[in-house]
């Protein structure tokens, strides 16, 4: 199903923003992929009757991340341990800075799959990604991005002296949202 040419705003009351982490390092069993939801957002997608006419913005609020699932790891991810991510969150990764995607060119494919090129300003350093937009059969947006950290100029969060780390790149998804 390709998407319908117009305004369509997407967020979190018709859909979902997720950060998927993994871990590396000697002791990298010890922790945990996570998935976290950004519970602040707000996206326009505008869809031209040419694809090249088309556009995305994205902004997040930094402060409104919270853990929700942590897979793997030695033993389960409790509520405190949830919490000190958060704040971990906050405080050394993204500080509260605010999250923004500005589309610079958008391309779509023979089966209505979109290419959406952009620039991504994570702690006031801008670099370029790239989201993989699709609707599907019931007419939901779903699409992910690659981020790397390390470009950003931020440190991959570690542990133990180093042997456990959240891996460079992280993948942000937007999934099951209904277009407006």
């Amino acid at each position: 199903m390709s998407i319908t040419p117009g305004t369509h705003k997407l967020g979190p009351d018709n859909g979902t923003l997720t950060v998927n982490t993994g871990r590396s390092g000697a002791a990298a069993k010890a922790g945990h992929d996570l998935t976290i939801h950004v519970n602040a957002w707000e996206a326009t997608l505008t869809i031209g009757e040419d694809p090249s006419q088309s556009s995305l913005t994205l902004d997040a609020d930094a402060d409104s991340l919270s853990v929700v699932e942590g897979v793997g790891g030695i033993q389960a991810l409790g509520d405190d341990d949830k919490k000190n991510i958060k704040k971990t969150i906050d405080d050394d990764v993204l500080k509260r800075e605010s999250i923004q995607f500005r589309s610079t060119s958008v391309q779509a494919d023979d089966n209505g799959k979109l290419s959406v090129q952009g620039d991504l300003t994570l702690r006031g350093k801008t670099n370029p990604i790239t989201f993989h937009l699709a609707v599907s059969d019931d007419g939901k947006v779903n699409g992910s991005a690659v981020v790397k950290q390390t470009d950003f100029k931020m440190k991959p969060y570690s542990a133990l002296f180093g042997a456990l780390k959240v891996a460079d790149e992280v993948t942000v998804a937007i999934q099951e949202c209904s277009l407006s």
